[in-house]
């Protein structure tokens, strides 16, 4: 009698973990959706906050790769050309995607504007430095936020998709409540069910975080080294467009 009763309760139990896995959880929102409305929400939510963080995934990541690939060529062909306007045509020679060129051709602008208007009350309130710098300092910072694109959705969704999840479990658990008040049934294999199809919840809202803040912090990161480039090149063309001139090339000359 004590094992057909062991072995009655291990065949509930196994019944049980049989309904905690996903595949149950999903052939019962499909099957019974009215009994699952917050859960299909929840879950179709996370479904687009994860598509939406991986497509900016791959769109920085192969921005990046471009840019690092490109950038120390582009920079390092425009201060070897000898000629001022061939360095220059070089530049305009670029996709339009390629900052750096659109940096050095912001320069370039400003110092052959202002060369043009000599005389005028252009010249006469910012000098040929301040005007070159403006214009730097602009390219700069429209470059730099072009590299922020999509990062507020990688940190938006890492921040909310635990949170997300967790409604989902939340109102699984109070579900499962319900129906074991109703019933009146606290066995384990009433339980299990439920309750584990809830906690599903919350391990997919992780899922879809974690890959969002690591690739956040990844992409920070090499952003943060970008710029310091921009800001390193500025500089240099700054020197170069208001003296004629890299610095160390005048401090060589002396």
């Amino acid at each position: 009698m004590l094992q057909e009763t062991t072995t009655a309760a291990t065949g509930g139990n196994a019944a049980a973990l049989k309904q905690m896995g996903v595949d149950h959880l999903a052939r019962e929102m499909l099957g019974n959706p009215g009994d699952y409305v917050v859960q299909l929400v929840v879950a179709a939510t996370l479904v687009i906050m994860s598509a939406m963080s991986w497509y900016w995934i791959v769109v920085n990541f192969i921005k990046n790769s471009n840019l690092r690939r490109r950038g120390d060529s582009v920079t390092q062909t425009f201060w070897e050309t000898p000629n001022a306007q061939d360095a220059i045509r070089f530049m305009e020679e670029q996709p339009k995607s390629e900052p750096f060129s659109k940096i050095a051709l912001d320069a370039a602008q400003a110092a052959a504007h202002h060369q043009r208007h000599e005389g005028s009350r252009l010249v006469e309130s910012l000098n040929r430095s301040e005007f070159v710098d403006r214009a730097l300092r602009q390219g700069v910072i429209r470059e730099s936020m072009g590299l922020e694109s999509g990062l507020t959705v990688l940190a938006t969704v890492g921040s909310t998709a635990p949170f997300v999840g967790l409604l989902g479990t939340v109102w699984g658990i109070y579900g499962a409540l319900i129906k074991i008040g109703a019933t009146g049934q606290a066995s384990i294999d009433a339980v299990a069910g439920p309750v584990g199809e809830a906690l599903i919840m919350t391990a997919v809202g992780l899922f879809v975080a974690i890959p969002a803040v690591l690739a956040y912090n990844f992409f920070v990161r090499l952003n943060r080294i970008t710029n310091n480039k921009f800001d390193t090149f500025a500089h240099d063309l700054h020197d170069f467009f208001a003296t004629g001139a890299r610095v160390g090339e005048v401090a060589g000359k002396r």
